[in-house]
């Protein structure tokens, strides 16, 4: 297995379709030149002493040349964060040194003679790529080669390096993507970076099934909006915060008016039940789909269906119509657990950690080894339950589990209950230190109407224990989030504690 063959079966079924397009610069590239390019640049790769070739820099036409020529040249792919400090940067160089750095123009000079790293812009790495050339002998097929080295958000801690082996791509990419199913016209407009992996899914999902890529290097709803329209963009995956501000950009319009959206994909952190509820009134046409996965799982691993949004929207049943926030059901060839604390099987209905099972999962990080179990199952430290007819729902990380008086309660089930009220448009909640029972809730809310603290906490009391009412609610403009979408806990925690 190698990520190369699903690239060189692209270049053989449609070797003149575009692959990918970067509308900032006006380039484009086929799916026979985006094959050229990698093995030229594998060539290149194999001629320095690097052991990792490092992407930082935005989404552009070097980021696919890049990581199918690290897999034909047999060196892990590291795309780096553009957005961390310069410290961030040069401690994350320091771990994966020797390599071969791609970035932008105006970076190169802060690296130029560092030792242990060959740097190329962006325009350069691109311009030599597009040069004719041999390419370098045949890649690797052992399934057990590291295909890319992701490293974590680090929201909690010091980032981790993910290991995603060759088998685990090609597992996750095999078992959910059908080869050449996309037509000539389609296209996906591709706006989550690329140091995430949704990004890297996104271009190997894109490239297996022959559609054309147009990537957003910064996005902006209103320019998302522009973008889609002008180039009849028929499927995107967007961020929860992302598809927030699209329905805003939209403001009140009864439609997008994008017709050839025929799926919209989000991810990477809670969806509140009004945005998905709006963006399927602005989309009528537009199949929906809920995606969950982590970086040690190789992307997806649940999905909530067009037919499940479809139903969950248009039900009378409140608990099938709150299907609608839960991120669906395993992908074939996933099994999903849901323990306690100590490792027991939990009953449908009852909290606990998700652990996952299947053949994309590495759960590998480098120099920590894995921590997959034995029998294969990995803890993935979020926090959820399934319900009857086996829909996940998921609470947030495990970590985050307030402890009030000895009581374990779950931050995202009294968030649930805050986002039913009307007035409610976002919602967290956390534990804070306290004398008297060592953790007190308190919450921190984003409003559209006028309500009181105390109309709230009225709220959450009929509809749950009294323990559960936060002691305090503060009223903010928004809540924080990353880039990718996921609330920042630790920060809300440091404002409110």
């Amino acid at each position: 297995m190698n990520i190369m063959m699903l690239l060189e079966m692209a270049s053989s079924g449609c070797p003149d379709r575009v692959a990918f397009v970067d509308p900032e610069v006006g380039a484009s590239v086929s799916y026979q030149e985006l094959f050229d390019a990698a093995g030229k640049m594998a060539a290149v790769l194999r001629d320095t002493r690097a052991e990792r070739f490092a992407m930082l820099d935005v989404s552009n036409i070097g980021i696919p040349i890049g990581l199918f020529a690290s897999g034909w040249a047999g060196i892990p792919y590291v795309p780096l964060n553009y957005r961390l400090t310069d410290p961030e940067i040069e401690s994350l160089l320091e771990r994966i040194t020797p390599a071969y750095l791609v970035t932008e123009p105006e970076r190169v000079a802060g690296f130029d003679g560092r030792e242990g790293v060959e740097v190329s812009s962006r325009s350069d790495f691109v311009e030599l790529a597009r040069e004719p050339g041999e390419p370098t002998d045949a890649w690797s097929m052992d399934p057990d080669d590291t295909a890319v080295l992701l490293f974590t958000s680090g929201t909690t801690g010091a980032p981790k390096a993910a290991v995603l082996r060759q088998k685990h791509l090609v597992s996750y990419i095999l078992g959910s993507v059908e080869f050449m199913g996309a037509d000539e016209e389609e296209a996906a407009l591709v706006c989550v970076p690329p140091y995430h992996i949704a990004g890297i899914a996104a271009v190997l999902s894109s490239v297996y099934s022959g559609r054309r890529v147009v990537q957003l290097a910064n996005f902006r709803a209103d320019k998302w909006v522009q973008l889609a329209r002008d180039e009849k963009i028929t499927t995107a995956f967007v961020v929860p915060t992302m598809l927030s501000r699209i329905v805003d950009e939209l403001g009140d319009a009864t439609n997008a008016n994008m017709p050839h959206l025929q799926s919209l994909s989000y991810g990477g952190g809670k969806m509140p039940l009004s945005v998905i509820q709006r963006a399927m009134e602005l989309f009528p046409e537009t199949d929906f789909t809920n995606a969950y996965g982590l970086t040690e799982t190789s992307s997806t691993i649940t999905v909530l269906g067009p037919d499940e949004h479809r139903l969950a929207a248009a039900s009378n049943d409140e608990s099938v119509r709150r299907r609608l926030v839960s991120v669906g059901v395993p992908l074939p060839g996933i099994e999903l657990e849901i323990r306690d604390d100590e490792g027991a099987l939990q009953p449908t209905g009852e909290r606990g950690e998700i652990y996952v099972r299947g053949e994309q999962v590495s759960g590998e990080y480098e120099g920590r080894g894995s921590v997959v179990d034995s029998d294969g199952w990995f803890p993935t430290r979020d926090a959820g339950f399934v319900d009857g007819e086996g829909f996940l729902f998921i609470d947030g990380r495990a970590d985050d589990v307030i402890v009030r008086g000895g009581e374990n309660m779950s931050p995202g089930e009294i968030e649930d209950v805050l986002l039913e009220h009307p007035a409610v448009s976002d919602a967290a909640v956390v534990g804070i230190p306290s004398e008297e029972w060592g953790e007190a809730v308190v919450a921190a809310l984003v409003i559209s109407d006028a309500v009181t603290a105390a109309e709230l906490q009225a709220w959450v009391k009929e509809r749950m224990r009294s323990s559960r009412v936060p002691e305090r609610l503060e009223f903010w403009d928004e809540l924080p989030y990353n880039e990718t979408g996921k609330l920042l806990r630790r920060v809300v925690k440091e404002r409110l504690a």
